[in-house]
């Protein structure tokens, strides 16, 4: 289960792990299980590109960033703004870009078995692939760096051109036709929920048609329930208390609880409580 606390207050969280958000780091993982949980930084300007088979979730809270994707086959910037919040869908080639003093969540999920990751380069202003590699994904942030030493060494990588030698594999699976939303703030569509939060009604942020069941609850209770994944809860205003294998945790605003998949739990929340509540269960996986 790995030895980071299960509750965590994320501004002080934040504040203690600065200097991990600089380069040439630029993140750290406050959760490293079946979710990962990581807050990122910069600078940090990348031309890589990588693609997965789940989704990832955006949240900046300091400052903007840029994330660069190929929608349909074509190259997009999506700005995501202080503030704003974005769902990445699944197997769309994606590249952040980050300034320096920013600060971002983002989500993303343990990898299936089954799944495999791309690191990918693009010939300059085009959608031909320069290079590429594909790998199963333990850890993102220990693998990617071999992966850009083997590109910055290669004949691509000073050419500019692919290398008509290397046979490219076919892909595992079809790159999503999938539009991307659109940013948007946060704290804007909260506010317009109010009212239906207020009567003790959670709204589903994103929807059925995505893997991420990313939920805003506010007043009353969740009885006993056992997730298949794990369940990240963000208590943003109020407070609430879960209580999870006879151990009760109490949840004041700011703080976060990750409760590990296959964990009996109760969640009880008082009357001013608006809390994100995130799950990515692969099951709900689209082809």
């Amino acid at each position: 289960m790995g030895d980071s606390p299960l509750l965590v207050n994320v501004e002080n969280w934040i504040a203690g792990n600065q200097n991990a958000f600089l380069p040439p780091v630029c993140n750290k993982l406050m959760h490293f299980l079946q979710l990962n949980i990581m807050f990122v930084g910069g600078p940090n300007t990348r031309k890589d590109y990588h693609i997965e088979e789940g989704e990832e979730l955006f949240y900046q809270l300091r400052g903007d960033m840029c994330l660069k994707v190929i929608e349909n086959g074509k190259h997009k910037d999506v700005h995501i703004r202080e503030g704003e919040m974005f769902l990445l869908p699944a197997r769309i080639p994606h590249s952040p870009q980050r300034q320096a003093n920013t600060v971002g969540l983002v989500v993303e999920r343990r990898r299936l078995l089954t799944e495999t990751d791309c690191l990918r380069y693009y010939v300059d202003n085009t959608t031909n692939i320069l290079f590429e590699k594909w790998f199963y994904c333990e850890n993102l942030g220990t693998q990617l760096v071999p992966i850009i030493k083997e590109f910055m060494a290669s004949k691509q990588c000073k050419t500019g051109k692919p290398d008509p030698n290397e046979v490219l594999r076919e892909p595992p699976f079809q790159m999503n036709t999938m539009n991307v939303m659109s940013p948007f703030s946060f704290k804007d569509w909260l506010d317009k929920q109010r009212p239906s939060l207020a009567s003790g009604r959670p709204i589903d942020m994103f929807g059925a048609q995505f893997e991420t069941e990313a939920m805003v609850f506010g007043p009353g209770l969740t009885e006993m329930t056992v997730r298949q994944s794990d369940v990240w809860i963000w208590q943003l205003e109020g407070s609430s208390r879960v209580t999870m294998n006879e151990q009760e945790y109490s949840l004041s605003a700011g703080d976060s609880l990750l409760i590990p998949e296959q964990s009996q739990y109760q969640w009880q929340r008082d009357e001013s409580t608006v809390a994100l509540f995130v799950v990515q269960n692969p099951e709900r996986k689209r082809p």
